[in-house]
């Protein structure tokens, strides 16, 4: 192959064959949709591909007309010169990677993933291929989940000791898919769940796409009087400080994300106490997946880039930074930096 089959842009991640962006930052005339969270999914493009499954939830993010056209998963079609099939991801309602072969050679690009087990979107499913690209987001030996149902066992003591001290207890959580996985873990819960309006919007959504959802109460619509610690409460962090806290009143704050499990997370977010909850694979999960791939030659992004680089190569893989030019982010920005190395042949 002398030219690849993804190669990046200052327009996003592109498909010279089939002549179709991935995730695109900016608006494109083709853009293939690998889930609706806003990094990836923007508004302003002439025509949307995804899977069927994460339609609604893409229509409420591009807020507003769009051409979305949609593939079940595994569908293959033919996009000029390439084959594009769509995979499910297990990141969120209708996440999916990306698989594209032009003339015999396959690549992946993986999109966000998980693996853990979540009855809100359908599970993560390796795809073979020569090349794939993958995320990094906790690509760090001290990232390891644990078991989920320790997580909601947490969750539901917690809120007894606030219940017990008369407050309420909001979890922060992301309002499209890590939100409406909580809830579903919460599905036996004895007291009410009230969302947020942004939390509640999503839920619908999901409803509507056939997940099941345990019945919510938005805040705006509970009535005076409504005694806020026999609940739970879920809400955006990004919505923190909102005119919805002082009905709320006294409470107990947590967050629901990987990053729980790093030293002083919890004062950096300011809040009471941390969840480890992730919808994106662990170190030891994202080296079990680019096994189960096949894959002789991996590109990495997003996040801990040079030290999944380092790793692979270690492993005795053909890795290199997708985009040289790409920051390491947040907790890995100090990594040092490592040259490409370029591909090795397919035997």
């Amino acid at each position: 192959m002398t030219e690849p089959l993804l190669r990046w842009t200052p327009s996003g991640l592109f498909c010279p064959a089939g002549g179709f962006f991935i995730d695109p930052p900016k608006p494109v005339a083709h853009a293939v949709i690998t889930h609706a969270h806003a990094d990836h999914a923007r508004p302003g493009s002439r025509a949307y591909l995804t899977v069927a499954e994460g339609e609604r939830v893409l229509r409420t993010r591009l807020r507003g007309p769009a051409d979305v056209q949609t593939v079940q998963y595994g569908e293959t079609i033919q996009i000029n010169n390439a084959k594009l099939s769509l995979h499910p991801a297990g990141h969120m309602l209708g996440s999916c990677q990306v698989r594209v072969e032009v003339a015999g050679e396959v690549w992946v690009f993986s999109g966000d993933y998980k693996v853990a087990a979540d009855p809100t979107c359908t599970p993560f499913e390796p795809v073979p291929c020569h090349t794939f690209i993958t995320e990094a987001t906790f690509a760090n030996p001290h990232f390891a989940w644990p078991d989920q149902a320790q997580i909601w066992r947490e969750i539901e003591d917690w809120w007894r000791t606030n219940r017990a001290w008369g407050r309420a207890s909001i979890v922060y959580s992301y309002a499209l898919g890590k939100a409406q996985r909580i809830l579903a873990g919460l599905r036996n819960f004895e007291g009410p769940l009230f969302t947020h309006h942004f939390v509640e919007i999503a839920s619908r959504d999901y409803r509507a796409s056939g997940v099941e959802i345990p019945p919510t109460q938005p805040i705006d619509d509970a009535p005076e009087g409504t005694d806020w610690s026999q609940g739970i409460v879920i809400a955006p962090p990004n919505a923190r400080g909102g005119k919805w806290m002082r009905r709320v009143g006294t409470a107990a704050t947590a967050f629901a994300s990987g990053w729980m499990c790093l030293r002083g997370a919890l004062g950096r977010h300011g809040v009471d106490h941390g969840f480890v909850l992730s919808d994106h694979a662990d170190w030891a999960e994202t080296l079990q997946t680019v096994a189960a791939t096949g894959a002789e030659n991996i590109l990495v992004t997003h996040g801990a880039i040079n030290n999944l680089v380092l790793e692979l190569r270690r492993l005795g893989y053909a890795a290199a930074p997708l985009n040289p030019q790409e920051k390491e982010s947040g907790f890995h920005a100090e990594l040092s930096a490592t040259p490409p190395l370029p591909q090795r042949a397919r035997s």
